[in-house]
């Protein structure tokens, strides 16, 4: 090869390598747990029956691990740079879990991860799992359609809609997750009482 050809592949070669430096760099985004305040377990007599808790069924972007956020109206988006750990259905599956082991009543306790023989099953519909603007404010919003199924017969036992909304601190999206974690934890108590009630309910009807 003559010098001016090895000029212009040298050339060629840098304008390459230029070229590929300006491409934009891969989104590394970062991963949220979902904060819980732990609760104290209580000292109360075990029930007699089991539960198995599942993940809610949700909608394409709540079963996700994107953070959703409602800005206006009803345009439903996401927050840039920022994952869930997990998908929604199963961030809030292991926080029912988790209140229900804090509670400690119900000692034969699973969920659809390890599917086990169980009593009464707890599922339901995410309706919503988002953050919701008004105005120059943002609240974390969790709803849930919860159903109590007795697992031999498949037969719904009972039904409850739970809503949850926190205002957020803030609209930095470490402030917003917090939020969530509150709203998280203010729901799932609410339906851990509901489930143990209707649960004890089903007991003395056998």
């Amino acid at each position: 090869m003559t010098a001016p050809l090895r000029l212009l592949g040298t050339c060629a070669l840098a304008a390459l390598i230029g070229a590929c430096s300006i491409l934009p760099k891969a989104e590394t985004p970062d991963a949220y747990l979902l904060p819980v305040k732990q609760q104290p377990a209580r000292a109360t007599p075990p029930v007699s029956w089991s539960l198995r808790v599942d993940a809610p069924n949700a909608s394409q972007v709540l079963d996700s691990n994107r953070i959703a956020v409602l800005p206006k109206g009803d345009l439903l988006s996401v927050y840039q740079g920022a994952r869930w750990s997990d998908t929604a259905p199963k961030l809030l599956r292991d926080r029912l879990l988790d209140a229900f082991r804090a509670d400690g009543r119900i000692s034969a306790l699973s969920s659809d991860a390890v599917t086990l023989q169980a009593d009464l099953e707890l599922d339901g519909d995410l309706r919503a799992f988002q953050s919701e603007y008004q105005g120059q404010q943002v609240a974390a919003v969790v709803v849930l359609e919860a159903r109590l199924v007795q697992t031999a017969t498949q037969r719904i036992v009972a039904s409850r809609r739970f809503e949850a909304r926190q205002p957020s601190s803030g609209t930095q999206v470490a402030e917003v997750v917090t939020a969530f974690g509150q709203a998280s934890d203010r729901l799932a108590a609410e339906v851990v009482s509901w489930t143990l009630q209707q649960g004890q309910m089903q007991k003395l009807e056998r």
